[in-house]
């Protein structure tokens, strides 16, 4: 029997996610808060219904939203799907969340009779439109049998870290660590080069070949090289995911200086109105504190 699966969220990821699950031959609804996503992936085959009507129906839900309280809306809100699943039916939540959230959720639908994976992923929005995330998941292996044609449909690598929530979202936290660190690095390594007389370009050119390069410099050096911050993972991004970061190892005693600088730049970022754009415009923030020019083109 082929599943039914919808997906909540349809940004950059999630909308990857489900057109991964189309090509997979699945039966895919797409739900969003913005109506814009949802008509173009019906044009692109996906499925649209009313959510009350869909929910039964389904194997599988996939929640691909930007925070823990969306998580939480989408599940148990007012509109929440939960109550109108079936037992059996899995939940893959993908979202970065605090690990100690992942398990309430957990507990929550485990409550109802519905299963939960806690499956942060990783990649970039090109990884998911092409079906080859990393998901860090945790869950009971009921959950794990029951979202496996999702997790096969949508990642190149499952890394399966515990039988109970929490482990996959405490894996994406260090993760997300390192992740905004390395691009706020990035975007002051990038910088100082400028303040030295090394162009952008060359900067890119020389690292990436060197011991400093790192997968986020290359990624997100040459949006700067092209002036160009076209979201691909905002700005916005980084003061949630960090905030998790620190309140979780705050939770546990562990100090963790060099999340709190880079955060400080993100917020900072934000201040000056460019929490919408691609998170590499965090080197905004580095070119004006040293009064030098990044360059111009798309923001």
């Amino acid at each position: 029997m082929k599943t039914t699966v919808a997906v909540f969220g349809l940004g950059s990821m999630g909308y990857g996610m489900a057109q991964s699950c189309l090509r997979a031959g699945l039966d895919v609804y797409g739900f969003d808060v913005a109506a814009e996503p949802v008509a173009r992936f019906a044009a692109d085959g996906g499925k649209t219904g009313p959510l009350a009507e869909v929910a039964p129906t389904l194997g599988a839900a996939v929640v691909v939203v930007l925070n823990a309280a969306q998580v939480e809306s989408v599940l148990f809100g007012s509109d929440g799907i939960v109550p109108h699943l079936q037992a059996g039916t899995v939940v893959l939540a993908c979202a970065t969340v605090p690990p100690e959230f992942a398990r309430d959720m957990a507990a929550r639908c485990a409550a109802a009779g519905v299963l939960y994976l806690d499956a942060p992923i990783s990649g970039g929005s090109v990884k998911a439109a092409e079906g080859r995330l990393s998901i860090m998941a945790s869950g009971s292996a009921e959950a794990f049998a029951a979202a496996e044609t999702i997790l096969n449909a949508t990642s190149e690598t499952v890394f399966r870290l515990g039988d109970a929530a929490g482990a996959g979202s405490a894996m994406k936290a260090v993760n997300q660590l390192l992740a905004g660190v390395h691009i706020a690095t990035m975007a002051e390594a990038l910088t100082f080069g400028v303040t030295q007389g090394i162009a952008p370009e060359t900067f890119v050119n020389v690292i990436t070949r060197c011991a400093g390069t790192s997968w986020m410099l290359e990624n997100r050096a040459p949006h700067i090289v092209a002036g160009d911050y076209t979201p691909h993972s905002q700005v916005t991004i980084w003061p949630k995911d960090l905030g998790i970061v620190l309140e979780t190892a705050k939770a546990s005693g562990f100090q963790a200086p060099i999340t709190e600088t880079a955060l400080a730049q993100y917020m900072r970022a934000v201040d000056m109105g460019l929490g919408g754009e691609d998170d590499a415009a965090v080197a905004k923030v580095y070119a004006e504190q040293a009064g030098v020019s990044l360059p111009e083109g798309t923001s």
